[in-house]
């Protein structure tokens, strides 16, 4: 019976990562097929450099789905592969966005012209000729390098955003009813690491140091350490058992885990001293005074393991109503379910504040906000922009973060 439930479950994994692949491939495969019409195929070249070009523009799309497919089955060969694929998905995702922006323009433009030339002939004004065709060949030739060109350029600053040392937010929450004790009690919240593909021990030793260095007084870690086994990530992953605080660190669930192995997940984080909130919440107890910390599972937890179904009715059963309530929960939509709670402090990741564009555009899909501070029906809600980055090490205007939060009086 063991076996059949973790045979059912590893189904289940592996059909909705082969879902979700096929989506993305799908999506991408049109991009691609965009970028080769309007580059390739309007570039003098002549075979076989055509044909290399083909070749190169299939192998972006393809290579870092093989690499997401090494890391599920064949770790080890991961590694060296996993830069080049992902820096070119995030080169062809810029690409394909400033081809369209170009070809928008361009329409604008032909459009504008046409409609100049019908209106100097219907006032029977002497018409401008339209551009020659040798002139418009060589435009779009020139806005397919600059396109290019911006692309490589922007692509560049994207992995030196994403790669540097993650910012320090602080975040100031008044609270109505605060007990005196906690004024100035201060929450550090880590999230959506995501150690694994390009996201290593060395990077990782520089988010635990900021952290140490910042002596939080709590340590919340809402979600997606990993994408891979704990087997493989183990030792990248050790220095996060570094971290300490006087009143504990505390882990939640993030989507990513039930990607990778939840349950094998779950006892890696206990293994390195986490706290982890499963639908569960602790009194937090400072010089008499109480508050009360929940956590929530990530809501497509209950996909994958039907224990693992995120409930903030149950995080915070038998919680005392005239305590200040803070919720960990790695999805902002959790919001949905849990605002009839009367919690004073949600705090969120996931979205990685869209990392870059046009994928901001796809993270606002079913989440109420995507980054930063918002008040709700009475409610704090914090989404952060994430500590480290998912996919392509690109980040263009989210720069990741470690996020203090301290506790005042409203």
């Amino acid at each position: 019976m063991a076996t059949s439930h973790r045979e059912g479950k590893r189904s289940m994994n592996v059909t909705t990562y082969f879902i979700w692949i096929s989506i993305v491939l799908g999506v991408l495969a049109i991009g691609c097929s965009y970028v080769g019409w309007r580059l390739i195929g309007t570039a003098r070249l002549t075979m076989p450099w055509k044909l290399y070009a083909w070749i190169a523009l299939g192998l972006m799309l393809v290579l870092p789905f093989g690499s997401s497919l090494l890391m599920r089955y064949a770790e080890k060969l991961t590694d060296p592969l996993s830069w080049i694929s992902y820096v070119a998905l995030g080169f062809l995702s810029l690409v394909i966005t400033l081809l369209i922006a170009r070809d928008l323009l361009w329409l604008l433009w032909h459009g504008g012209e046409q409609a100049l030339i019908l209106a100097q002939r219907l006032f029977s004004v002497t018409a401008m000729p339209p551009a020659e065709p040798a002139r418009r060949q060589f435009i779009l030739q020139a806005t397919n390098v600059g396109v290019l060109a911006a692309a490589a350029a922007l692509t560049g600053y994207g992995v030196y955003e994403a790669r540097k040392r993650p910012g320090i937010i602080d975040v100031a929450i008044p609270i109505a009813g605060l007990p005196l004790e906690f004024v100035g009690f201060r929450l550090v919240q880590i999230t959506d690491i995501h150690a694994g593909l390009t996201v290593k021990r060395d990077w990782i030793r520089t988010i635990v140091d900021e952290v140490t260095r910042l002596t939080p007084d709590l340590i919340a870690f809402t979600g997606d350490l990993a994408d891979g086994s704990v087997p493989h990530l183990r030792e990248d992953v050790a220095s996060f058992g570094d971290l300490q605080a006087p009143y504990g660190k505390y882990f939640v669930t993030g989507n990513h885990e039930y990607y990778s192995g939840a349950e094998e997940w779950v006892a890696e984080a206990r293994r390195l001293g986490y706290d982890v909130l499963m639908n569960e919440h602790r009194l937090i107890r400072r010089n008499g005074s109480t508050i009360v910390l929940a956590g929530v599972t990530d809501v497509s937890g209950g996909q994958f393991l039907p224990s693992h179904k995120s409930d903030p009715k149950a995080a915070l059963k038998d919680a005392p109503l005239d305590m200040t309530r803070i919720l960990l929960a790695h999805q902002p939509r959790t919001l949905y379910e849990a605002e009839p709670l009367g919690f004073d402090l949600m705090i969120s990741g996931h979205t990685h504040g869209g990392q870059f564009f046009p994928w901001n555009l796809v993270a606002t899909i079913g989440q109420p906000f995507i980054s930063g501070l918002h008040k709700h029906n009475g409610s704090w809600v914090y989404v952060s922009k994430g500590t480290g980055y998912w996919g392509p090490p690109v980040r263009l205007g989210a720069r990741s973060e470690i996020t203090v939060f301290t506790l005042t009086s409203a």
